[in-house]
Formats: C-alpha cells, structure tokens, sequence
C-alpha cells in the first residue's frame, strides 16, 4: 500500500481527472451533435490547442511563483496586428525574422511586467490590469482602424496553418500544434533540470524563505515575465498565421481562457506547484469544451464565459480543499516511509568465502 503511496502524486491524480474529464466531454458532445466526431473539428481543436498552449506555457511561469499575468491577450493582440502590419508592407520578410519580431516585441512588453511588479513591487494582478488596457490601448491608436487582410500577407504565412506534419486519412496533424507540443516539452525539462526552474517552484512556496536563503527572486521573477510576454508573442504570430484578418480586438478575451486553462491544468494559483503537463491538458480541456460549445446552438456565447470562468472556480477550490489535503496525506507517507527504513536494522553482509 505505502509503494503504491509512493507511485501515485497528488499533482499526478489531477492530470489523470483531466484525461477522464476531457474523454467524458468528446463522448458528451458526440452523443448531442450530429457528426461531432469531424476532421474538421478535430484540426480545429488542434489549430485552437496550439495559440492556446503557448500563451498557458508563459502564464504557467508567472503563475508557479504566486503572480497572474492578464495582459497576455492584449500583448497576443498587439503583436499580430504589428508584425502582420510590417509582412503586409515587406512580403519578403522570412519567416524567421517574423517570428523573431514577434518574440521581441511580445518580451519588450513583458519586460514592462516585469519591473514593475519585480523591483516597483505592485501586485502583478494590478500591474497586468493596467498593462492590458494600455497595451490594447496603443494597438488601437497604432491601427488607426485599419485591419490586416488575408490577401496582404505573403503566401508562405497564409498557408502555414493549413500545413501537416502527419496525415492519418482526414485527419492531419498540424504543424503549429507540433510546435506548440515541443515548447511544452522544452519548459518541462527546463523546470525539470535546471536550477532556474526549481527556483521557480522555491520562490512560488516560500517567497520570503526563498529570499533569505540568498535566491534571486526579483531577476528570476523578472524573467518569468519576460519569457511569458516572449510566449505570447509568439501566439500572436500563430494568431495572425490562423486567422489573417487583424483587427483592434484581436486576443480580445483571451487571457481568461488562458488563465482557465493554467488553473484547471493544476497549477496552483497560490503558487509553488503545477506541471507543463498539466497545463497541456488544461489547455485540450478548454479548446475541446470551446469548439464543441461553438456547434451545441443549445448555449449561448455570454454562458460560454460564465462556464469557463465556473471552472476556474471550481479548480481552485478543488486545489484548495481536496488537492492540498492529498498533498499533505502524501507528505506525511513520505516522512513515515523513511522513518521505517530508519528504523530498520542492518542486516550483515556474509564475507565471501
């Protein structure tokens, strides 16, 4: 029984759920739409997972260490409407530097984020409140109106989501959303293996533990926000490649089912815990539940909303009341196991002969 302790986290029991919630919603909604199981739906969810998936790697960051970012949808917003402005007037821009351009402008902004919440030490909720309407704000002075046409963009960009990596008879599987799987994957060893990613998970536990111990917790924090800003940069080029028309409300909205996803991937919004996986699955759950909502004419767009934000809601008090009690029965598992091998005596080793 305590083996089986041992094998079975917490964090590890909340990703298993979301495997069984998101095989309960596909048999749901097969069940109440006719011809739910498409290959138009299922590319649909996969093109929607990767713009998602990207930002939720970002937020997943800030969010470890006991922040929010709610900028991410007017950062995702503004960099596709700029660096679709500049592909519309330079169609000989490659592909590299358009990505590049988005990644730099999307980590400018969350340097912003960044110092100010780091080192000017204003709550990150009230610092991501007010750059979200400052940079929606400059992306609507910026535009002057105008929207970024499909026919604008270079052909290599518009046909970009339409590109596959496999293909299984209707069903292909897109390009984006292989890129979107291995930034997940890159994230998950970085937390994983390298020191900065466990100061990630010190820092969000114990904030102030963290700072006596001597980490570096305004530079690492400064970081996350930066390399969130980077990640959203880089959804707001996947943005512009899937939809090609760009307007002011681009990424409008997008933040809360970014942070849905994040939250009800198991990441703990009061920091410290959460994996890159989780988030994955979190992101399949809400892409999933939004595009089938989008044919299930029974629910309408404002209820959409108000279901994605009663999963927020319901993850944390799920993290708050049962997760956490699971953790400390975990824990405890843990400090009785070693006890026993404490207390075990030392058998002899036979010399040989």
């Amino acid at each position: 029984m305590k083996t089986l302790k041992r094998l079975i986290h917490p964090d590890q029991i909340r990703e298993l759920v979301l495997v069984l919630l998101i095989l309960l919603i596909v048999l749901f909604f097969g069940s109440q739409i006719e011809n739910y199981y498409s290959p138009r739906l299922f590319n649909r969810i996969t093109t929607s997972v990767a713009i998602l998936l990207v930002v939720a790697v970002g937020q997943t960051l800030v969010v470890i260490m006991r922040n929010i970012d709610l900028s991410v949808g007017a950062i995702v917003g503004f960099t596709a409407y700029f660096v679709g402005q500049q592909l519309a007037a330079n169609n000989d821009m490659s592909p590299i530097t358009a990505v590049l351009l988005a990644i730099g402008v999307g980590g400018l902004m969350g340097l912003v984020n960044g110092l100010i919440t780091a080192y000017g030490r204003v709550p990150a909720i009230i610092t991501t409140l007010g750059t979200l309407a400052i940079y929606r704000t400059i992306l609507v002075d910026f535009s002057d109106a105008q929207t970024i046409i499909t026919s604008s963009l270079p052909a290599w960009l518009v046909e970009l989501p339409s590109k596959n990596l496999v293909e299984f008879g209707n069903f292909d599987i897109r390009w984006m959303f292989v890129w979107a799987v291995l930034v997940v994957i890159l994230f998950q060893l970085v937390m994983t293996y390298l020191p900065w990613g466990r100061r990630l998970y010190a820092i969000g536990s114990n904030p102030d533990a963290a700072a006596q111990a001597g980490l570096p917790v305004e530079r690492t924090m400064l970081i996350a926000f930066i390399l969130c800003g980077a990640l959203s940069g880089l959804g707001g080029f996947m943005f512009l490649a899937r939809f090609g028309n760009i307007t002011v409300v681009a990424g409008l909205g997008l933040e809360l089912q970014i942070v849905a996803a994040v939250v009800v991937g198991g990441v703990n919004i009061f920091g410290g815990s959460g994996t890159m996986l989780g988030a994955l699955l979190g992101t399949i759950l809400i892409a999933t539940l939004e595009q089938s909502l989008l044919r299930w004419a029974i629910i309408s767009e404002f209820w959409r909303d108000a279901l994605l934000g009663l999963l927020i809601l319901l993850a944390v008090a799920a993290d708050a009341v049962i997760l956490d009690r699971l953790r400390n029965f975990w824990a405890r598992t843990e400090v009785e196991t070693l006890s026993d091998i404490e207390a075990e005596p030392l058998k002899e080793t036979p010399h040989a002969l």
